[in-house]
């Protein structure tokens, strides 16, 4: 062979490497996982987002790849994360934790697809043009957090018809704050009750949230649908609530029982996370975000716990143990 050709072939051959390389990678779907919490505190939910992509034919490690970016609390790495993950040019976004991980998504990318799991109003917050027809390349679960703070309020009223006032702890930097906030008071208008609103910008706020509780004198506490105020954080949230004597309702929007130290707990019993794993295997595969409708949990699930009530001398009226899912001894 003579010298020429030699060169001529193996320049060729370094030429066409790179992009049988790439030809490769992008043989091997990749999800980008943005969450705005820890990787603890998502261990479980991750897994049954893996549950789903599996119905749809998808295993991490053997034909799917997942890149993760947990933000660990810290709201303002999210968008860089986000840029991250299109500059890699995963093939769909999941974003949860919050709606703070899906709007920054939303905002680094119009055409890879995003799935968004969260407690807000997609609509409201601009993630999609309606729930039956999201629209561009957004679609995902919502959860609704603002309608089951109220609904929490009138079922706590149930339980303590006699307490006149509610603390309710709100971080003012959740971008569901605001509706939060007027959706809780309008019920507590129409309950008769008056509302302590107490603000919690970081985990460190939690003591002397229940402080200023217990000084001003709140017969009962609830919080809104942060992320400090669930996962990891409800453990301490109900050691601080059994400290101060104080009944509560502590859930966000998230599966009811994670723990249920808590007097009460409401909230979806619907595997959305898994809903949301098959919704991106469908993307995978080759569907639409704008052809999938955003989907909303089917069932709530009241879980009382009377070993709770017992230890705060409350009477669980037999309305709401009639009404109870689970009764907790």
């Amino acid at each position: 062979m003579r010298r020429r050709q030699f060169i001529t072939l193996i320049g060729g051959a370094a030429a066409a490497w790179p992009l049988a390389a790439r030809a490769q990678q992008r043989a091997l779907p990749v999800i980008g996982l943005l969450v705005s919490d820890s990787a603890a505190s998502f261990a479980s939910s991750i897994v049954s987002f893996r549950l789903g992509l599996r119905d749809q034919g998808y295993v991490e490690g053997g034909n799917l790849a997942i890149e993760y970016r947990y933000a660990d609390l810290a709201f303002d790495r999210l968008p860089s994360m986000a840029a991250d993950l299109v500059r890699r040019r995963v093939d769909v976004i999941f974003a949860t934790g919050s709606v703070r991980p899906a709007v920054a998504a939303k905002a680094a990318t119009s055409t890879i697809p995003i799935v968004f799991l969260n407690g807000s109003d997609p609509i409201k917050l601009g993630l999609v043009a309606s729930l039956g027809h999201p629209g561009a390349n957004v679609t995902g679960m919502t959860l609704f957090g603002s309608e089951l703070s109220t609904k929490r309020l009138e079922l706590l009223h149930e339980m303590l018809p006699k307490a006149a006032l509610i603390a309710f702890l709100v971080n003012p930097g959740d971008p569901n704050a605001e509706s939060d906030i007027a959706n809780v008071q309008e019920a507590a208008r129409l309950l008769g009750v008056q509302i302590l609103l107490i603000n919690v910008n970081r985990e460190g706020d939690l003591e002397a949230a229940f402080e200023r509780a217990a000084e001003q004198h709140a017969d009962a506490l609830l919080t809104g649908t942060d992320p400090l105020f669930i996962l990891e954080r409800l453990g301490r949230l109900i050691g601080l609530a059994a400290q101060h004597h104080m009944p509560a309702i502590l859930s966000g929007a998230q599966p009811v029982g994670t723990y249920r130290g808590q007097l009460m707990s409401y909230g979806y019993s619907d595997d959305m996370f898994r809903q949301a794993g098959v919704y991106a295997g469908r993307i995978l595969k080759g569907e639409r975000p704008s052809d999938l409708p955003v989907l909303q949990p089917t069932r709530f699930e009241l879980i009382i716990n009377l070993a709770t009530a017992k230890a705060l001398g409350i009477t669980v009226p037999l309305s709401l143990l009639t009404r109870a899912d689970e009764l907790i001894e």
